[in-house]
């Protein structure tokens, strides 16, 4: 069950490689030269999605892995998936409309949450 939350782990690192190459793309495109991160709304936009992403991810692949050593890696797996789900519709949300990021944060909020407790919970069994 191990390899289902190593495939998982892959799909995140793989939809971020994702998100940088079109922030990348973005910043050419839209002519905003480096070290800018700014001037253009599209590209600023992409640049969000990829920064916050990052920025969970800190959250989702280690609580994701202390979830499926301690608790279940089944649970670990589908809350990783459930964490890409998020991330997907935070993405096009975004770039559409930013005010309409919320479902797509909350869902990956929710996972993230998820397999922290599930973690906790794992962690203090094994100590009791």
């Amino acid at each position: 069950m191990l390899l289902t939350v190593a495939l998982v782990t892959l799909l995140i690192l793989i939809q971020y490689t994702y998100f940088f190459m079109r922030t990348g793309m973005a910043r050419g495109k839209d002519t905003v030269k480096a070290p800018a991160t700014s001037g253009d709304e599209a590209y600023e936009r992409k640049l969000r999605v990829q920064m916050n992403t990052l920025e969970q991810m800190a959250i989702t692949l280690p609580s994701m892995w202390l979830c499926a050593h301690f608790f279940r890696a089944d649970v670990a797996a589908i809350l990783g998936t459930v964490f890409i789900v998020g991330r997907a519709i935070y993405s096009s949300s975004y770039i559409k409309d930013p005010s309409k990021r919320g479902p797509g944060f909350g869902i990956g909020f929710l996972a993230n949450t998820a397999l922290i407790l599930a973690s906790l919970y794992g962690v203090i069994s094994q100590l009791i």
